[in-house]
């Protein structure tokens, strides 16, 4: 007889998901009732390294266990706030969630194995340290093991079934003590700061307590410091010198107005300004005292983390973070996109971006761009780099940041319009895959000019660039520039002396 093996999944749609790609090619799961009406049960039959095994899939709701004082310091009068720094706390399992404890044990006992497939973060190593401690009550002879994966496709989870490895006990326990210390720290200061503020101030806490957020204290204190800044702003008056030069009369010359920055920015004293702008106006001429020429790059972008991918987001398509990241775990649970919750910004040199990047070549959009990228046979790449495409592939440039449990965000299969949920679904799932072949791309290339005038005494200067080369420019769809601007020739060779077509007190 087989063994039988529970899974136990952080949310419903990932348990239902894996379990259609492990039940692969034979019979669809069967699906009955679970510990809620959201959390059903599936099961099929599946090979774990060629051992065939009866599967029983299901699923949690995040966390099972609250933590909370030991009884009867949740009241408030039965103890100075300051004491809940030392009264011992419990964890056990929510009444909310009383009825998935009872499946977990249920199915746990007809089971010889378990399998944790929570979400690869601290937070999941501790819900999956906790879904263990329900199982283990009700059969101490199951075997545990661990399934690490990033992303909900084939290849992602057949390796984590077939890689399986034991918890990491040291993660959960830190996520165990940063849920004290906040526990701690806002019934401590909640409780200490309403009843303080309650005999001070008529009507205050009488909607509810005056909570204290470790985390939002802080930085309700950085948006009151940076409000304070702003209302105390005091405009204060300069005056600057602006000159402009065009080859053409009247100003109409091939490259439009060039113009001048001067070299001191801005003064704050008028007359100081009124008398060095005379001076320039006497001079009559501006004069070429440097001229310099070199290779310059637009870097590509990094990898994307959760907190870029906010960001851009917000930037390109005016998107808040809430939504972002409901959308983006939206994209995850249909295996879309890889996990969406990293610090990661680098790959690893074994990451097969061939792979990833084949996804998108029939993308109507894009598609054309990505088979640019894919290399001769023998190319550079990595992964067994292989294919007949362009070969402008380069190794995506690495960050600071790697928490070393997922990978960068990226696409990890294609996704047409009609297959996507909705306006946000298609912004952000091009933002992901835009910005992954961008990584995959050289930097885009130019020539800088700079160059030096003198006018009575008073040093100017102007930049122009040449692009070369759009590289990743030509798939961000805009959403970054790189704007080619000409210098006039008579103002690019050392000695050359000009009147300006403009020259502006301001």
């Amino acid at each position: 007889m087989p063994v039988k093996v529970l899974n136990v999944a952080e949310k419903p749609s990932v348990a239902k998901g894996i379990s259609n790609i492990l039940a692969g090619q034979g019979p669809a799961p069967r699906h009955r009732p679970g510990g809620t009406s959201y959390n059903g049960i599936y099961e099929f039959g599946c090979q774990i390294n060629g051992e065939n095994v009866d599967m029983v899939f299901t699923s949690v709701l995040g966390h099972l266990h609250e933590l909370e004082f030991i009884e009867p310091y949740r009241r408030w009068d039965a103890c100075k706030p300051g004491e809940l720094f030392t009264i011992p706390v419990e964890k056990k399992v929510g009444k909310d969630k009383e009825g998935l404890e009872k499946t977990l044990k249920s199915e746990a006992k007809a089971c010889q194995r378990l399998i944790l497939w929570l979400d690869c973060d601290l937070e999941g190593e501790n819900i999956a340290f906790e879904v263990l401690e329900v199982c283990k009550k009700a059969n101490p002879r199951l075997q545990v093991h661990r399934a690490r994966f990033s992303a909900l496709i084939p290849r992602e989870i057949f390796h984590a079934l077939n890689n399986l490895v034991q918890p990491n006990k040291h993660q959960s326990e830190a996520v165990n003590a940063r849920m004290e210390i906040d526990l701690r720290l806002g019934a401590a200061f909640t409780r200490f700061q309403t009843k303080r503020l309650q005999n001070r101030f008529e009507g205050v806490g009488e909607e509810g307590p005056i909570s204290y957020g470790p985390c939002q204290f802080p930085t309700l204190g950085f948006v009151v410091d940076r409000f304070k800044k702003i209302e105390g702003f005091e405009e204060e008056e300069f005056w600057r010198i602006q000159m402009g030069y065009s080859e053409g009369e009247g100003g109409g010359g091939r490259g439009g107005m060039t113009m001048f920055n001067w070299d001191r920015v801005r003064l704050f004293d008028e007359a100081a300004c009124v008398v060095l702008y005379t001076m320039v106006v006497e001079a009559g001429e501006a004069k070429v005292t440097h001229v310099d020429c070199r290779p310059e790059r637009k870097l590509r972008p990094k990898p994307l983390s959760t907190v870029e991918l906010q960001k851009k987001a917000s930037k390109f398509f005016r998107m808040d973070s809430d939504t972002c990241m409901k959308v983006a775990e939206e994209l995850y649970t249909k295996g879309f996109i890889s996990y969406p919750r990293t610090e990661t910004e680098r790959f690893s040199r074994e990451t097969d971006l061939t792979t990833l990047i084949r996804e998108q070549e029939g993308h109507p959009a894009w598609g054309a761009y990505a088979t640019a990228l894919l290399p001769f046979p023998g190319g550079e790449g990595a992964g067994g780099w292989g294919g007949e495409g362009g070969g402008k592939f380069r190794f995506p440039i690495e960050g600071q940041n790697d928490d070393q449990a997922h990978p960068p965000i990226h696409p990890t299969k294609r996704a047409t319009p009609q297959e996507l949920g909705g306006a946000n679904e298609q912004k952000l799932y091009e933002l992901v895959a835009r910005h992954f072949l961008a990584c995959c791309s050289d930097d885009a290339k130019g020539q800088r000019t700079s160059v030096t005038v003198d006018m009575g005494g008073e040093i100017f200067k102007a930049r122009g660039l040449v692009i070369e080369e759009r590289n990743w420019l030509d798939v961000y769809n805009g959403w970054e520039y790189w704007t080619a601007s000409t210098l006039p020739v008579n103002v690019l060779q050392v000695g050359e002396s000009f009147v300006p077509t403009s020259l502006t007190l301001e």
